[in-house]
């Protein structure tokens, strides 16, 4: 979703993440081996997300709630969704813009400019993360996820590879029953998904079109 707005997708072929081997910068033995490696990153990455703007794909998902009611599911640890409008937003894999507790995880502060540093801590007085799902550790919005997944009568995948777990798998509580539509120009292997429909756009093209369908089918008499 955020690529269109200038931010990288998570990683490329080569297993790394803007140069950085995954391991080093978004595990818990990464944060262990070099702390300020990781802060650095981070702040690089939350400096990057206060320059750029939502993209046109963000303000349709907010549009839409005029007439629907949305819930987004994002593995995107950017504000970008609610910068655009969207108010239902589940960060399955954290936020950015906030920090906690390395003591006690439901300590989140919410960060007012783009720079964590060694030494800033929490009530208790413990350094102060990232606000991330690091690989190695739990999802703990998987199941709410999975819930307004299994309640939903529309759902849309958007941008995504559905590769990473627990995520990609979301999409198998859904409804037989629901409409299902998939946007990417990428379009991976859908063939054991019941009833989803392909979009073979990027975000923000494929959002316009679905858009169209939903008026047309919804709204149009």
């Amino acid at each position: 979703m955020s690529a269109e707005s200038g931010i990288p997708t998570f990683r490329g072929g080569d297993g790394l993440w803007e140069n950085h081997r995954i391991e080093d910068v978004a595990s818990p033995e990464g944060w262990r081996k070099d702390r300020a490696l990781v802060l650095d990153f981070y702040n690089q990455r939350r400096k990057r997300i206060y320059e750029v703007e939502p993209n046109r794909g963000h303000f349709i998902l907010a549009e839409l709630e005029r007439n629907f009611e949305v819930n987004i599911i994002t593995q995107n640890i950017d504000n970008l969704h609610e910068r655009a409008g969207s108010s239902n937003v589940l960060h399955l894999h954290g936020e950015i813009t906030k920090a906690r507790s390395t003591v006690n995880p439901s300590l989140i502060y919410e960060l007012k400019h783009w720079e964590l540093k060694e030494g800033d801590k929490c009530a208790l007085g413990s350094q102060l993360r990232p606000h991330i799902v690091w690989f190695g550790e739990a999802v703990p919005m998987i199941e709410p996820a999975a819930l307004i997944t299994q309640r939903a009568d529309i759902v849309v995948v958007v941008g995504t590879s559905l590769q990473v777990y627990p995520a990609a798998g979301l999409i198998q509580y859904a409804s037989r029953n629901s409409e299902k539509y998939i946007i990417d120009p990428y379009i991976p292997d859908i063939s054991g998904i019941n009833n989803i429909k392909k979009i073979e756009k990027g975000a923000s093209e494929g959002l316009d079109e679905l858009r169209e369908i939903l008026t047309n089918n919804y709204f149009c008499e």
